[in-house]
């Protein structure tokens, strides 16, 4: 199943500081799009984006750490039932986000956090 590269943050606890880094390094330029979360699209693919959101807790003591990369997929029930499989874990069930589409997140065998999404109407 192709996996395709929908979504980078960089979780932050000190948003406008971090915007402003990326902001003056790369010349991206974030808008607001919900409380906690600006983003910008990055040249050339304008369906990648980048965000910076504030970080959350996923489960009790698994908190989002450091560069997030969310790939997206066309089913996610199927990726879902292969990740223990293929030695990772699924560390926040599947969850609807209204008119975007489904997002769940698992580690990989080496314990890096990755965000899994299907959007809505693929």
């Amino acid at each position: 199943m192709p996996g395709r590269v929908a979504h980078v943050a960089f979780n932050t606890d000190d948003e406008d500081a971090t915007r402003a880094f990326y902001e003056g390094l790369f010349e991206w330029r974030f808008e607001p799009y919900y409380p906690g979360f600006v983003r910008t699209v990055l040249p050339p693919a304008a369906e990648f984006v980048a965000a910076v959101q504030t970080r959350r807790e996923l489960l009790p003591g698994v908190r989002t750490n450091g560069p997030e990369v969310t790939v997206e997929v066309d089913h996610l029930g199927d990726v879902l039932a292969r990740v223990g499989e293929l030695g990772g874990a699924v560390v926040m069930e599947r969850a609807t986000i209204p008119s975007v589409g489904d997002l769940a997140f698992l580690t990989d065998p080496s314990g890096n956090l990755v965000g899994v999404i299907e959007y809505a109407g693929t």
